[in-house]
């Protein structure tokens, strides 16, 4: 994979030190979590990072959210088949996917929708929405241009906001999709084409959004869709480009605003427990990568 290397804020430490929500953790639900565990970038025939993600995975009783890029460098039906199914298709029962811009590389991805079926969603669209517990999860389809556009009265955002309305009786929202609206990787400052997305999510007081498309991991504070910090109401974006594929993207220094935590030299899987009010977070590396973020955050 190359020479990479970390870089963790010593702000992050203090983070650490004093939680998250600058005071007391709630008591977990009585009911326990619902677990998931979650990459984008993942598998390539040409490495075997992916293995080393996938174990990580295999040590996780939840579901797992995939979240673009699922197989390089096409998305053909030939790599789904030979390079993600020896590894992370071992989960493909417990699999809900997000599409990522590689498998557009194959017309209209038939390999990604071929191999995950009815998991994906309709073909047409590439998002969906499901309940995990006490949350409400939106899978949702950043390749704009594909499905008709990501504006404000695009096919998509319009879902998006009757599915948010119907289900705001939830107390937490978790979406993912592949491109971050906001990277200090390669794709920095990140991807303006998602804004209505974010914008829709952030009016209906989503919580968590998870994306990957920079080969890196990376941890937001709570922040409006204009990347001011909102602690009250912000979204906490994660990053997750680490499934395995591909070399890693460098975080360029310093880091956009509002970062609290990232590394360009580790592979690994993001692992969430969804509790009723509330979800606590970990990093999960590769042997021999010593990178590791966790912490937890109030739903609004």
């Amino acid at each position: 994979m190359g020479e990479r290397w970390a870089y963790v804020p010593l702000f992050f430490v203090a983070f650490l030190a004093g939680g998250c929500d600058g005071g007391e953790n709630p008591s977990p639900g009585t009911d326990g979590p619902s677990m998931v565990v979650a990459a984008g970038d993942i598998a390539e025939c040409k490495n075997d990072q992916d293995a080393a993600t996938a174990r990580l995975v295999e040590s996780v009783d939840g579901t797992v959210l995939t979240l673009g890029d699922n197989a390089y460098p096409l998305g053909t039906p030939e790599q789904f088949t030979d390079c993600y199914g020896p590894t992370w298709g071992q989960f493909k029962d417990r699999t809900r996917p997000a599409i990522g811009n590689h498998e557009y590389y194959t017309k209209g991805a038939d390999g990604y929708f071929g191999y995950f079926g009815e998991a994906a969603g309709d073909p047409d669209k590439g998002y969906y929405s499901y309940d995990l517990g006490d949350w409400h999860v939106v899978a949702l389809n950043s390749n704009c241009e594909e499905i008709g556009g990501c504006g404000d009265n695009a096919p998509q955002v319009r879902w998006l906001e009757s599915d948010l309305g119907e289900n705001e009786d939830h107390a937490c929202t978790l979406a993912y999709f592949h491109h971050p609206l906001f990277t200090s990787g390669k794709y920095r400052p990140g991807a303006p084409k998602v804004e209505s997305l974010w914008e829709a999510l952030h009016a209906a007081d989503a919580d968590v959004v998870l994306s990957a498309h920079d080969h890196n991991y990376q941890r937001f504070a709570p922040q409006d869709p204009d990347g001011r910090a909102d602690p009250e109401r912000g979204i906490r974006q994660f990053v997750v480009g680490t499934g395995g594929g591909e070399e890693s993207n460098a975080i360029e220094e310093p880091p956009i605003e509002n970062t609290e935590a990232y590394s360009d030299a580790a592979d690994g899987v993001l692992k969430l427990s969804l509790r009723a009010t509330r979800y606590d977070w970990e990093f999960l590396p590769v042997a021999g990568d010593d990178f590791s973020d966790s912490g937890s955050g109030r739903c609004h």
